[in-house]
Order: structure tokens, then sequence, then C-alpha cells
């Protein structure tokens, strides 16, 4: 073979031996991407409401939370319940605050207020009612008490007529009646100006006790209009007496 046609095989086959290398580095296969990160983990999130948001001290207020992507919950510092509820009575205005944690360290936290008021202090008692003049004069005058066929003042009725001046001294804007009762025994003239004096004598003394006698009227019914009509002397008695009645316009 002759020194030239071998430089042209040696050309031809290392123009060849570039073509295959050339073709070999296209069908190379491009290396894989890296592996993404992964991704992070979502952050927490709560919520907190008060039910009733305003109570007065004694009464309850009910919290109520929801957390999302939390693996702990805290109330006020207190591990609960990821989601649930709560009955609280505060004795004085309170906040709450709930704080989620999440998995990547992250935090949320959400807060409520409770509102405490005093109870409104309990209604004055009613006042009690006022006694009537009527029913002051039933419970503090005493009737004058007279021996048969007299009008003098016995000692009993002294006293009995001691205390009614004391109130009626307290009352001076009462006027009354001074009635003059005797037992059933005598005729109605002779009884009738036996009642005029024992009235009058019960006027008299209660004037001398400082009662004044413009305050006063009296009237005699003799044994016209007894308080008891058994004919003993227990009967009588009650019926010999000089009554006070409260004077009322009608009389």
């Amino acid at each position: 073979m002759s020194h030239s046609r071998l430089r042209y095989l040696c050309t031809v086959m290392g123009a060849f031996a570039v073509m295959i290398a050339l073709a070999g580095c296209r069908h190379k296969p491009a290396p894989a991407p890296p592996t993404p990160p992964p991704a992070p983990a979502p952050a927490p999130t709560i919520t907190l409401n008060a039910d009733p948001t305003s109570i007065q001290a004694g009464q309850s207020s009910t919290l109520t939370w929801s957390s999302q992507n939390a693996t702990k919950v805290e109330l006020n510092g207190a591990s609960v319940d990821l989601n649930g509820s709560q009955s609280v009575s505060p004795t004085e205005s309170t906040d709450y605050e709930a704080v989620a944690y999440g998995a990547n360290g992250q935090t949320a936290s959400a807060s409520a207020h409770v509102t405490v008021t005093q109870p409104p202090p309990p209604p004055a008692p009613a006042p009690a009612p006022q006694p009537s003049i009527q029913d002051l004069w039933n419970q503090n005058i005493k009737d004058a008490y007279f021996d048969f066929d007299k009008s003098n003042i016995r000692p009993d009725a002294q006293e009995a007529l001691q205390a009614d001046a004391e109130f009626l001294k307290q009352h001076p804007d009462v006027d009354f009646i001074i009635e003059g009762h005797c037992d059933e025994r005598g005729s109605a003239e002779y009884n009738m100006g036996l009642g005029d004096r024992r009235a009058n004598a019960v006027k008299d003394y209660l004037v001398q006790l400082g009662v004044d006698g413009s305050r006063i009227r009296t009237i005699s019914y003799g044994k016209e209009k007894p308080f008891c009509t058994e004919h003993t002397e227990a009967c009588w008695q009650k019926n010999r007496v000089g009554h006070l009645v409260l004077a009322t316009p009608a009389q």
C-alpha cells in the first residue's frame, strides 16, 4: 500500500472516530435534579370566645376555643385540650389568653375578656305601714270607771287618765269626746245627769293634767247605750264609765 493511500485511510478513520465520539456525547443522559427540601409545617391558629362576656359576681361564663395545626394549647398558662370549652367564675374582670403551639416552634394566641360587675344592692325593705291615729288611740287610750252612783275619779281611773294625758299631749291636734255612761239602775233622767257629771269629771281631770280643754267635748248617754246587758255587778261596772272616743268630722 502506498504511503499516500495509508495516510488517506488514517484520515478517514480519525474522522469516523471523531464522529462516533461526538455522537456519544450527544446521547449521554442529564443528571437527576436535586431532591427539594420538605415543605415547612403549617403555622398553628387558634380562636377563643367568652359567652357571656359580662357577668355579675357569682355568675359563670363559658370559654370556648378551637385550634388548627397545633400540637399543644394552653389557657392562661395551663394545658388544655386542642379544642374545648371551660366554665369560669371570676370574681373580678379578667383577661383570658389561649396559646397554640405548632410543630415548627411557631405559636398563635387569642384572647377574651370577661367583665364582672357587682350585683345591685337588694331593694330596701318596704317601710312598715304607719298606724293610723285610730289605731294609736285604740292602743293607748283607757277609759275611767266609776263606783255606783258616783262621779269622783277613783285611783285606778286616775292612773288610766294620767297615761291618757301623756298620749293626748303628744298628739295636740287630736280632738275627742268623753261619753258619760251609767248602769241600768235608776231612772233615765237621773242617769242622764249622772253620766254628764262623770263625763265632765274626766274632762276636768285631763285639763288639770295639761290637756287643752278646747279639744274636749262631753256627752251623756245615761243608761241608754250600755256596753254590757247582763244584770250582774260585773256587767254594771262596765257600764259605769267615762268613755273616750276619737272625734271625727262626722261627729
